[in-house]
């Protein structure tokens, strides 16, 4: 399994340093997680909850990754035993788990390992050591970590093309389109195309002209 640093949110440039991380042992097993976040609505008295759809909340993996410096494993290209595992776990929390100055946040990271391609952050890190040379140099560890998905803001939009009368909709008028067949289409009816029509200062509603721009605004207040 390898781990992909980047410095932007849209995946593009690659951080420097010792990038890919190459882990020692691949885990045996990983979980994944995805939680849905509802608002409670229930009101005083009732009887049972009627939850009302917030959004897909975060979506998260977790492995325990093994570090052994006692010779059992072979060590990754670029990685050495000579500081038992404190080099390699140094290296890796710097890689995934500390403040970049220059993007103002960790590294955004990309997990790779067979059929798994995972875009993250890392958000949570457990270091347990269990076993030490005489001097103290650690020899073993067992980390476990937390990642959770991550899509910038753009890609997010782009993906989730929301169709709902409760939302903004822009709408770009071409030929044959009049204003109330445009509500209908948005709002499932046509009685609302007056208030569209002042929202959008409009002086002529009547006769749209291709090419115009238009914004539909949430059903609520006096719009409904």
């Amino acid at each position: 399994m390898t781990i992909t640093a980047y410095t932007d949110p849209q995946f593009t440039s690659k951080a420097g340093g010792a990038n890919p991380f190459t882990v020692w042992m691949n885990p045996a097993s990983y979980n994944y997680s995805r939680r849905i976040a509802y608002n409670d609505r229930q009101a005083q008295g009732a009887s049972g909850p009627s939850p009302d759809f917030n959004r897909i909340a975060e979506e998260s993996v977790t492995f325990e990754l093994m570090f052994d410096a006692t010779g059992v494993l072979p060590v990754p290209t670029g990685q050495s035993y000579a500081n038992g595992v404190a080099d390699v776990i140094d290296q890796f929390l710097s890689l995934v788990a500390t403040l970049k100055g220059s993007i103002h946040s960790p590294n955004y990271l990309i997990l790779s390992w067979a059929q798994l391609q995972y875009q993250c952050v890392l958000s949570n890190v457990r270091i347990t050591y269990t076993l030490f040379a005489p001097n103290g140099t650690p020899l073993r560890a067992k980390m476990d970590v937390e990642f959770s998905s991550f899509t910038s803001e753009g890609m997010l939009a782009k993906g989730t093309q929301k169709q709902s009368p409760d939302l903004t909709h822009a709408v770009t008028v071409i030929t044959g389109d009049t204003l109330p067949d445009l509500c209908y289409r948005i709002y499932g009816e046509s009685r609302y195309y007056i208030q569209v029509a002042r929202f959008n200062r409009l002086l002529d509603f009547r006769t749209l002209q291709p090419g115009t721009r238009l914004l539909f605004p949430p059903l609520s207040g006096s719009a409904a």
